[in-house]
């Protein structure tokens, strides 16, 4: 493994993201270390001894007990001069001692991940760390407590692929090296540009890039949001000076819907949450500038929330809105929807996408939620593609929205009505807000 230049060491990291950091004691070895490895690699001890000379640490995991803007919560960073930060049985021993400490003690975890990847010295031995790391995620994840990651530089192999991308939120810092190729391993034509924060972020696998000198601030929003669910049901959102009255008709219900004056999703979620913190890509290599997703405070307690901003909806968009819903399920945050958008997008792209199981993998998460869901129809609601999102029983309306089974264009054309029916169609549709709480689609009108 390449050892650090002027990278931040692992404490530095710690200083730079928490409070009042406490170190706990790696836990006992179950078994005597051999001077030279499980494999007997020559050299591997001396490699060791310089390592901790050079770093004053024992290992490449330190970990411990913090505070991120008044929230307690455990800790563990990559030493990334102790042999490229790579996992070994005993770094694998701390890092299973750390997702412990934050289960048993039921705070949260931040990781501060920099690592070359699965110490070879140590062969299989090592390679089998990630398993012991994947099944203390399971077991976080089935308590409840949220898990942080900051990706640091770099952070790459096993390392990046368990405690980094196996996070809640996955957070980076500007230009580090991201990617489960390490850069000695990678193809010699691979874009190098993939395996950057910014390439990991356009892609769907990293949520923001936080400057350094932001990462506390981050931090502590993120684990007051988590940590602090909203109260019981939240209510659907408002905003100052709304549409007037009702539509007459209903094609005038669908011109006001698609009048780009009127306000959108962003105005709606800025007017409810006092700070949005997002939630971006489905975890496949897919993004949707169409979907808003995230976790927001409002008056101080986290409320996940799934936007539609009245775009066709791509799969990209709908599957990260149920990893939203299944994540605000497990930590038991409220959840808001905003319903907006013509339909689910139809082109053939989206159907190599899988939108049908993307649709379908909204429809269960909202189905399933054990938390409280509430939608607000803001603009349009074409369709399944806009059902998908809406809570049963749960749902409002804006005067400037409709519900509909079919665009009137498109039940027009089924019925080979020509294009002066439409707005009769649309009539027929019954897609007012007023019709919406008449056929009892909808609870009200907002």
């Amino acid at each position: 493994m390449a050892e650090a230049a002027a990278r931040p060491t692992a404490r530095a990291a710690i200083a730079l993201a928490v409070d009042a950091f406490t170190e706990h004691a790696p836990p006992p070895p179950g078994s005597p270390a051999a001077p030279d490895g499980p494999l007997a690699w020559e050299g591997y001890g001396a490699a060791r001894a310089r390592a901790a000379e050079r770093t004053g640490e024992s290992e490449s995991v330190v970990f411990g007990e913090a505070e991120a803007a008044g929230t307690r919560c455990a800790v563990l960073a990559f030493e990334f001069g102790f042999l490229g930060g790579s996992l070994g049985e005993r770094a694998g021993d701390r890092l299973c001692a750390a997702y412990r400490l934050a289960r048993e003690r039921r705070v949260p975890l931040i990781s501060l991940v920099a690592t070359g990847g699965s110490r070879m010295q140590e062969g299989m031995v090592a390679l089998t760390q990630l398993q012991r790391v994947a099944r203390e995620s399971v077991l976080l994840r089935e308590a409840g407590v949220p898990h942080v990651s900051v990706l640091r530089d770099p952070a790459t192999g096993g390392g990046w692929a368990t405690v980094g991308a196996g996070a809640d939120v996955v957070l980076a810092l500007p230009g580090a090296q991201v990617g489960f190729a390490g850069a000695r391993v990678r193809p010699a034509d691979a874009d190098p540009s993939a395996y950057t924060a910014e390439g990991q972020l356009a892609a769907g696998h990293v949520d923001a890039v936080v400057p350094a000198g932001g990462l506390r601030a981050a931090l502590g929003h993120w684990l007051a949001a988590l940590t602090r669910p909203a109260p019981g049901t939240v209510p659907p959102p408002t905003l100052p000076g709304g549409a007037g009255g009702l539509p007459e008709s209903g094609w005038e219900a669908v011109r006001r819907a698609r009048d780009a004056a009127r306000p959108r999703a962003q105005a709606y979620l800025e007017a409810y949450f006092e700070e949005r913190l997002p939630l971006v890509g489905d975890r496949c290599g897919g993004t949707d500038p169409g979907m808003l997703c995230g976790v927001g405070l409002r008056g101080g307690y986290g409320v996940a929330y799934a936007a539609q901003c009245g775009t066709a909806t791509r799969p990209a968009g709908y599957r990260t809105a149920a990893r939203v819903i299944r994540l605000a399920d497990r930590l038991g945050l409220p959840v808001l929807t905003l319903v907006d958008t013509p339909g689910a997008a139809n082109d053939a792209e989206a159907e190599r996408a899988g939108a049908g199981a993307a649709v379908a993998e909204v429809f269960a998460a909202v189905a399933g939620a054990r938390v409280p869901v509430t939608t607000l129809v803001v603009g349009e609601g074409g369709s399944g593609g806009a059902l998908a999102l809406a809570a049963a029983g749960n749902t409002w309306v804006a005067r400037d929205g409709y519900f509909s089974v079919i665009a009137p264009e498109s039940a027009a054309a089924i019925l080979k009505r020509p294009p002066e029916e439409v707005p009769r169609t649309a009539g027929q549709l019954r897609l007012r807000p007023q019709d919406l709480v008449e056929l009892g689609v909808v609870r009200g009108i907002v």
